[in-house]
Order: structure tokens, then sequence, then C-alpha cells
């Protein structure tokens, strides 16, 4: 049985699926749409709003991280796919020397909730997006993915 959180975020993408141009649905291999029906929680209702962002809406993260890999392996072009390819690389390569590094063991690594970090208030600062095309908004979720 998989993990509700996981079983949640299936039943998202495949409402947001449902969504997407049939021809962009059909290059995704049976199987995955397979695994996600057998795999999804049938208990749990999303309804996707395809004028909003998937920012906008109330999506998990697993959710966002499947539609970034299905952008990936699915629908993106040549080079879209190495320059995202090429991000993961870093990201996951910065991870592990950050996470190996010895000069890491002595830094306080709990934050003071009290002090104003303008840093972390310039993330969380919303951006109103006029309407899109779906595949814009996938494009611009991934580039703000990577951003992070």
């Amino acid at each position: 049985m998989v993990d509700n959180k996981y079983a949640i975020a299936y039943s998202e993408v495949l409402e947001i699926l449902k969504h997407i141009p049939l021809e962009d649905y059909n290059k995704i291999p049976k199987t995955k749409i397979e695994f996600f029906k057998t795999n999804a929680d049938n208990e749990y209702t999303f309804n996707y709003d395809p004028s909003k962002t998937l920012e906008e809406q109330n999506v998990s993260n697993i959710t966002k991280g499947i539609i970034i890999l299905l952008f990936r392996d699915y629908w993106a072009t040549e080079i879209q796919r190495n320059k995202i390819i090429a991000k993961q690389n870093y990201d996951r390569m910065k991870l592990e020397e950050k996470k190996y590094n010895p000069d890491n063991i002595f830094i306080n690594h709990y934050k003071n909730p009290f002090t104003d970090n303008t840093e972390n208030n310039q993330e969380l600062a919303l951006i109103k997006t006029n309407n899109m095309k779906w595949y814009k908004k996938i494009w611009k979720l991934i580039k703000d993915f990577f951003r992070i």
C-alpha cells in the first residue's frame, strides 16, 4: 500500500492530467497512468482550476515534483531536458557538499524565529500572473522550482 500523502498526490496528478491536451496525455506511458490510478486515493477529491497556476492552487510538493518529472521525461524538448537534468545534478551535488562538509558540524542549524529575515520574506511574495497557457504555467513552475 502506498503512503497516504503519495496517494493524495497521485489523485491530484490524475486530476491535472485531465486538463492537458490529448496529444500530451498520450505521450505518457499507459503503465504510468495505470500506476497513478491504482495507487490514487479514491476518497480524496481535488478540483483543478485551469485558469490558475499550480502555485496558486493547493497542491502538494509531491504533486509538483511528479508534474515536473512528467514534463522532463515526456513533454520537454531535448534542450529543456538537458537543462533540467543539469540543474538537478547541480542541486544534488550542492546538497551532498553541504551534507558532508566537516565545516558545517559546528554551525548552529537552528534559526531564531524572532529575527527579521528579509531574504525569506522576498521568497514568500506572491506573484500575480495573467491567464497563461498550461504549458507556460508548467514551465514557470519548473523554473521556480529550480531557483529554490
